[in-house]
């Protein structure tokens, strides 16, 4: 089958890889269409914990293609999707609902190959089934809506809190309607491009603001209390930096955008202390991708807006070379039409 591969840090190419026959208890998807998501990105440049070569792609539907031993309650040509997840079931985070902790964690398309290929095997147990009404392009989404998901609870937003996100593309679009009806009063949104923002305000922020007029849109005089919540959805080092420099008193602090592994910032402890900060992270999906299933089939997410373009394999290895545009959001690729 033809698959793209990630040799080594800034070495993709398209090619022939061997065919993922399902073992006992999975199954064989021929894939449809993946998401790319920025972590994809970090694993090409070598700035995420996957070993190399690897097949990535966790976001992605599909028809099952081949089932394996001792699996029942599918059918071949079935419409679905599936959690990327590789829980071990048996450690103390799993035991304790904290399965994005796993001693031995993994994850299709991040240690293991994944979804950017014709063929990818999976748990049956990760398998859903796809309604009619949910697109192939939609249920590509689910995944990463999973890891809004996974944040809104981590959040745990109060009704009427008022909300300072940065980063308006694909990911901030989601947070933007999830924290909207989570009870968000207040939710502005920073961003570089004014289509995003302008998208954004449609979904429910109620101010957007160009990143180079924050000293003045965002100065303490407008906003003399900071804000209660400040999510980063950018995963900018220098971004993440300056966003504390919002956060009220008793205010929240919400990591969200993946940064490079070695990323650093430079954090004020007093401020922490004296403040009363909770600092959050938000680490991809911890068993949220049946709720995120749900909210997207009922369509309380908007989606289909955000596909921005269509890719084939090969155009992938330039988008990941970095011939990407800023008024993007999200890019998927066709495996099949």
């Amino acid at each position: 089958m033809r698959a793209l591969v990630i040799e080594e840090p800034y070495k993709a190419v398209v090619k022939e890889v061997p065919y993922p026959v399902p073992h006992s208890g999975e199954v064989t998807i021929k894939v449809k269409h993946t998401g790319i998501c920025g972590t994809d990105i970090h694993i090409y440049k070598g700035e995420f914990l996957s070993p190399y070569p690897i097949i990535p792609g966790h976001e992605f539907s599909g028809v099952i293609h081949e089932i394996g031993e001792n699996v029942t309650g599918f059918h071949v040509g079935e419409r679905v999707t599936a959690d990327p997840s590789l829980f071990c079931g048996e450690c103390e985070y799993c035991l304790t609902h904290r399965g994005n902790q796993c001693t031995n964690w993994g994850a299709l398309g991040n240690t293991t190959d994944g979804s950017m290929a014709e063929y990818v095997k999976v748990p049956a147990r990760n398998v859903v089934k796809l309604p009619d009404s949910l697109s192939f392009e939609e249920a590509a989404f689910i995944e990463p809506m999973a890891c809004v998901v996974h944040a809104m609870n981590r959040l745990d937003l109060q009704v009427g809190e008022r909300v300072l996100l940065f980063g308006a593309g694909a990911m901030g679009q989601q947070l933007i309607q999830s924290l909207k009806m989570a009870g968000a009063s207040e939710l502005v949104v920073v961003d570089l491009d004014q289509a995003k923002l302008d998208m954004g305000l449609e979904w429910g922020a109620t101010k957007g603001v160009l990143s180079h007029e924050m000293e003045t849109e965002l100065n303490q005089e407008k906003y003399p209390h900071g804000f209660d919540v400040v999510v980063d959805a950018t995963g900018i080092p220098s971004v993440i930096e300056r966003a504390f420099d919002y956060i009220g008193k008793t205010g929240k602090y919400l990591q969200f955008g993946v940064t490079a592994q070695d990323a650093k910032i430079s954090l004020d402890p007093f401020k922490l202390y004296n403040n009363d900060w909770t600092v959050l992270g938000s680490m991809a999906i911890n068993y949220t991708f049946i709720p995120a299933f749900h909210w997207v089939k009922e369509g309380r997410i908007q989606l289909k807006p955000l596909i921005s373009d269509q890719l084939s394999l090969e155009e992938t290895i330039d988008y990941l070379q970095g011939n990407r545009s800023s008024s993007q959001f999200k890019v998927q690729v066709e495996i099949e039409k």
